[in-house]
């Protein structure tokens, strides 16, 4: 890798095309659904090989769950059987794993999974993987609203960020959409307020290593200046 490339610290990826991508194949959805969670593990490895530090991916909206519940028992259930096996791998590599979203409105197994993949997280990890499922940022704000209201606290930005879900995690620098669309659908909104956003038609089950550091170089490009001269 050429060392005068700018590696962001934080990368979100909205991982979008699933669906369409097993449909062009004649296949179900949940084909799709399985190609992209073995794509997500594989991608973590190597944002974590290229210097990434923070990879947040947008795996469950809080707007999916209103989808059939045929297609989320298939999603639960692809969930359970890659996941353990697949952030045991992150962790020998001493990467953490974290959870947001609002996980009490998912099955009793899958929020089990997920406690136990948090508590075995390694401790001074030097990369965190975060997956966003039930997520959604109004949510996230209104929630950290409502907990300061609670607290009866006056907040600024700093401790307004720290009662959000993403907690002390860095603001994104690069935001990464697949598959067409160009927009962040309820994606870390307040967080994403300077990053850098890359939008490619790519369908996510097809978004290769190659096809990420391509984003990472189209990032290296830009020059941030976060409002000034």
């Amino acid at each position: 890798m050429d060392e005068t490339i700018k590696i962001p610290t934080h990368v979100g990826i909205i991982m979008d095309g699933n669906g369409r991508w097993a449909k062009s194949r004649l296949m179900p959805r949940s084909f799709g659904h399985k190609a992209g969670m073995q794509r997500m593990i594989e991608l973590a490895e190597y944002a974590k090989e290229l210097g990434v530090k923070y990879l947040t991916v947008y795996a469950l909206s809080t707007e999916n769950m209103q989808r059939p519940q045929e297609e989320l028992d298939g999603l639960y259930s692809l969930f359970t059987k890659y996941f353990t096996k697949n952030v045991e791998k992150l962790f020998l590599s001493n990467a953490a794993v974290k959870i947001i979203g609002d996980v009490s409105a998912l099955p009793e197994n899958v929020q089990a999974l997920i406690c136990d993949a948090q508590k075995k997280s390694p401790d001074g990890a030097d990369f965190t993987f975060t997956i966003a499922l039930n997520y959604g940022g109004r949510a996230e704000i209104l929630q950290a609203v409502n907990k300061a209201v609670e607290r009866g606290e006056k907040v600024n930005e700093q401790t307004f960020s720290s009662m959000l879900y993403t907690g002390e995690t860095p603001y994104p620098d690069l935001i990464i959409r697949t598959g067409k669309e160009q927009r962040l659908s309820n994606f870390l909104i307040w967080q994403a307020a300077y990053a850098e956003l890359y939008f490619t038609e790519v369908l996510f089950p097809d978004f290769t290593n190659a096809e990420f550091y391509k984003a990472i170089l189209n990032y290296s490009k830009r020059d941030r200046r976060f409002g000034k001269l």
